[in-house]
């Protein structure tokens, strides 16, 4: 009989809400991160130098009490003006070195936004992030690849920020904004809609690689890494690796509007909620188990959809198919993923709305996050839908930097677990990007 986390014994006991950060006990997970702290940042040491970090990442996380996994790893991260500001100095640090490792002598970088730059939120997002890169040091202009700005445009921001974006221009083999040519390509576009050819060949840094643009990148591919990563780390502190690693199947190829892979896609969640129950059994947990049906590439809570029975998928009706068949950009969903649901036992504020923590990193290192509260999903639904609102981590220390002194539920040590599990989603990446450059 596996050991029982302290959660499961009290499933019934109410989760205390969220002020600006979770309390009450800890899980026995968490327990033993905080117990194994050295043998952890050791064993993560020693993964970095065998595979270098992403230079950037955001993970979202499902806290379920049982488990902590994650669920969604963007390699564009897009809520830099969501994140805490006391933690400036943490992200500065951070960029300075990210970006000399790709370009020692940089002295420049080129941000290529995505195209769809009305949207005010994401706009903050790019002012935030640029703003960092130029206090780490670095000169840095906005450049669109959207064919239709030919001109630099500035644009004021509902904030009071105001941003100038310019169009990315290409001599030769480099890329340039007028008389500006930056030492690397910082990429917070996630390229849905397929590889750009003006990036294509350039013999500047991409970063990411244009390999890991949605067009090219599976879920199902991140999160069998992922279970590889979790299995070696579960192994070397000796636990369950399905304590922080989510179940899931791919059965290829769906066409929602058509039907096609239906019956396949309902095969597979009918096994994979057979697997979960099994779980649920072994670690005596009364809930019902659920899952996650989701593209196989993409963001944005685009073709999300919970379910508890293979019967769902069978009968979906004509606005579910659409709603399942749309993706980013008008690209059409064609393959899906099937994961385990992750309860979230996370609530945020007196209406206690239902919450995950989404966790930021750039390089190898934990630099923030933020809560993202949805007062209309319950605690099996994906949250990155309409009415989410975000709150920042309140940060006593960095999330890689408990004390081991103080009281177990204090800020840095209930944080200390979000900023493992989310670092071995970070390696998971990483490991995509080396196979993607050895292609």
């Amino acid at each position: 009989m596996p050991s029982i986390p302290t959660r499961i014994k009290t499933m019934n006991q109410s989760v205390p809400h969220l002020t600006t950060a979770l309390k009450g006990p800890l899980l026995h997970l968490e327990q033993l991160f905080l117990d194994r702290q050295n043998e952890i940042e050791g064993w993560l040491r020693q993964r970095w130098m065998e595979t270098p970090a992403p230079f950037y990442a955001s993970v979202d996380l499902r806290n379920a009490g049982f488990k902590l996994a994650p669920v969604d790893t963007n390699l564009f991260p897009a809520g830099f003006n969501n994140l805490n500001p006391e933690f400036a100095p943490l992200c500065i640090q951070a960029i300075q070195q990210g970006i000399e490792r790709y370009c020692p002598t940089a002295a420049g970088v080129v941000l290529i936004p995505e195209n769809h730059t009305r949207n005010q939120y994401y706009l903050q997002n790019l002012a935030a992030l640029a703003s960092l890169i130029r206090r780490a040091g670095f000169k840095v202009e906005i450049a669109s690849i959207d064919p239709t700005l030919t001109e630099t445009r500035l644009l004021e921001l509902d904030n009071g920020d105001t941003i100038e974006i310019s169009p990315l221009q290409r001599s030769g083999d480099r890329v340039h904004v007028g008389e500006f040519t930056p030492c690397s390509v910082i990429l917070n576009n996630d390229l849905s809609g397929g590889r750009p050819a003006i990036l294509d060949g350039i013999t500047q840094a991409v970063i990411p690689p244009l390999s890991l643009g949605w067009s090219h990148r599976l879920k199902s591919e991140h999160f069998e890494i992922y279970q590889q990563v979790a299995e070696e780390f579960a192994a070397a502190l000796d636990f369950d690796p399905w304590l922080v690693a989510p179940l899931s199947r791919n059965c290829g190829q769906v066409d929602f509007m058509n039907r096609a892979g239906e019956e396949c896609l309902a095969q597979n969640v009918a096994l994979l909620l057979e697997e979960i129950e099994e779980k649920y059994r072994e670690y005596r947990i009364d809930r019902e188990p659920f899952v996650v049906v989701k593209s196989d590439a993409g963001t944005y809570g685009m073709g999300v959809m919970s379910v508890r029975d293979p019967e769902e998928v069978r009968n979906m009706n004509r606005k579910q198919r659409t709603k399942m068949a749309s993706a980013k950009e008008g690209r059409a969903v064609t393959g899906a993923i099937v994961q385990e649901g992750v309860y979230t036992v996370e609530s945020w504020g007196e209406s206690q709305a239902t919450a995950e923590p989404v966790i930021y990193m750039i390089d190898h290192f934990v630099v923030g996050g933020f809560y993202r509260v949805n007062e209309r999903r319950s605690e099996q639904e994906n949250l990155n839908a309409p009415g989410m609102m975000f709150h920042p981590l309140a940060f006593a220390a960095p999330c890689n930097a408990p004390d081991p002194e103080r009281d177990p539920d204090a800020e840095p040590n209930r944080f200390y677990a979000y900023g493992v599990v989310a670092r071995l989603a970070l390696l998971a990446a990483a490991r995509e990007i080396a196979m993607a450059k050895g292609q």
